[in-house]
Formats: structure tokens, sequence, C-alpha cells
């Protein structure tokens, strides 16, 4: 029998979409005939997920897990809302998300990782899609971490436990009370899922950003007339405006406006009896940043009158 080369699995992986033990397995069972392993693919309904992977997956889920000091995000996406409503994608994504909480904390790492039940991640997504005639994506995963205290969670528009349409991770470091920290740590994440910020602080916005703002700041005064000694100061005024509105701990706290995210972390310390320090954030929200295909109905139906 021919070897089964890595080369081999990776080109039979490429035509047809299914997972790498599943390309293995079938190379095994086929001698090494690619055309037969295709074959042996798509009669065991593996290869189905190939002919489906050019299909826009911008709805699903995404989960959370969290235990302690630790806590993970995952966005796996279907293409359309009611399989997210499944209890089998449901499961699913819970499933990997626990995956992710037991160590695979990067995306390639996590889609290779062991599946409860056995085969990869990646098998079990082909799987899914097999049976349930969907392209599903594993998009993202976030991880945070602090070695004392704790990561606290919240779900926004949750349709099961651990599963959502937003997940926010939020990490405290500190020595002080569980229970407290975990209050705080939970508005803090609620404030995150309302408000969106970009950064942590204000040396934690992206420079490319901050530029963007700089520069429409000073043409702003620029085009009002202000004299060019002086628009300095006003674009670094502005500034510091900016960096309210979308720096986590400048914001003013959703459930108190009247003092900033910084202020409320400082005053909860009196209830957990020790130091808080915010030291990241985690904020998933379904579908960001994908284009979604939209479709003109009429000139659709037009069309099809056209050619009839």
């Amino acid at each position: 029998m021919a070897a089964i080369t890595a080369s081999m699995v990776s080109e039979l992986r490429q035509s047809t979409g299914a997972g790498m033990m599943d390309c293995k397995a079938a190379l095994t069972e086929t001698g090494g005939d690619i055309e037969a392993a295709v074959d042996w693919l798509r009669k065991k309904g593996l290869a189905k997920a190939a002919k489906k992977a050019g299909r826009v997956a911008a709805e699903g889920l995404v989960g959370i897990a969290a235990s302690g000091n630790r806590g993970v995000a995952v966005e796996v996406n279907s293409e359309t809302d009611f399989v997210a409503r499944n209890d089998q994608f449901q499961a699913l994504v819970r499933e990997i998300a626990g995956v992710a909480l037991g160590g695979a904390t990067e995306l390639e790492a996590l889609k290779a990782a062991a599946y409860p039940g056995g085969g990869s991640v990646e098998a079990a997504i082909a799987n899914a899609v097999a049976t349930v005639g969907e392209n599903m994506t594993l998009r993202r995963v976030g991880a945070l971490a602090v070695e004392t205290g704790i990561v606290a969670s919240y779900l926004h528009n949750a349709v099961a436990d651990g599963l959502g349409k937003i997940a926010v991770l939020v990490a405290l470091e500190s020595t002080g009370n569980a229970e407290a920290l975990a209050a705080i740590g939970r508005q803090v994440a609620m404030h995150v899922a309302a408000t969106n910020p970009q950064g942590l602080d204000a040396h934690s916005i992206p420079a490319d950003v901050v530029e963007r703002e700089r520069a429409v700041l000073a043409e702003k005064a620029r085009a009002s007339g202000k004299p060019e000694n002086v628009i300095e100061k006003i674009v670094e005024s502005g500034l510091k405006t900016f960096f309210k509105e979308v720096a986590l701990l400048d914001q003013p706290f959703v459930h108190d406006p009247g003092k900033s995210v910084a202020q409320a972390v400082k005053e909860a310390e009196k209830a957990a009896g020790a130091p808080i320090t915010l030291k990241a954030f985690i904020r998933f929200a379904l579908g960001e940043g994908i284009e979604k295909e939209t479709s003109d109905f009429a000139a659709e139906v037009a069309a099809a009158a056209g050619k009839a």
C-alpha cells in the first residue's frame, strides 16, 4: 500500500473541504488513490462541506466559557439564524468553547485540537456541515487570563447557556473578595457590550485611528478659520474628548454616568478589600466585519421573467 503523505492529505482537503483526519482515513481506506478517496468521502457525506464553503456565513453564535482566572470566547458562523437555533449547532459551539478553555486558544490550534467524542474540532465542523447542509466556519477565538483575580463574562441576547450574539470577557487582577470582583466584573462586561470601546485606555487605541481623528479635528478647525498657532491646542482638546468616547477606562460608566469606568473600578476596591486592576477585555459581536450578501428580489424576479 502506498504511504500516506502530508501532501496527499493536503491535496484531498483542498479538493473536498473535508477534515484532516477524515482525509487521512479516506486515503488509508483507498490505498492512497486520491480519486477513490474523494468518492469515499462523498459516500460518507464528508465532502459536502467543499461545495458550501463559498457561501457567506454571517449568522451563528458566539460562545463563552470561563473558570476562575481564565476565560475564552469563540465565534462559529452559519448561513442562517435558523441553524443557530438548532440544538446540534448550539452543542457544537459550546463544546468548541470548552476545548478552547482547555488550552487551545489560537485559531489553528483550536481547529486541530481533539473534539469530545473523537476527531478534531475541524472535523466536527465538517461533519456538522454535511449533516445540516449549511456552510459553517470557526471564525475566531480569544482568551484572557490573570495570575490572581477573575475573568468575568457577559452574554448579550443569550439564546442558551454560554451562547449568544455578543460575548464579553473582562480580566480583573486582584487578591480581593471573589464575589465582589465578580460583581464589578459583570457590570464592566455589560458596559463593554453596550459601548464597544476600541481600547482599554488612550494608549491602547490603534495609532491609525488616533491619527485619523487628529486629521479630522485639524481640518475642522482649519475650515472654521482658526489660526494655525491654535489648531494644535484645539486638536489636543478634541482628542481628550475622543478618548473619553472610545477608551474603556475613560468612558462614562453606563451604570453610573457620573463617574468613569476607572473610577467605578476604584470604588469597588472597598468591597473587594484589595486593589483592582482592569487588565484587558474581549468583545465578540456576531458577524461584525463580515460582508453579507444582499439581493434585490424585484430585480431577480424581473430577470427570471425575462428569461422565461
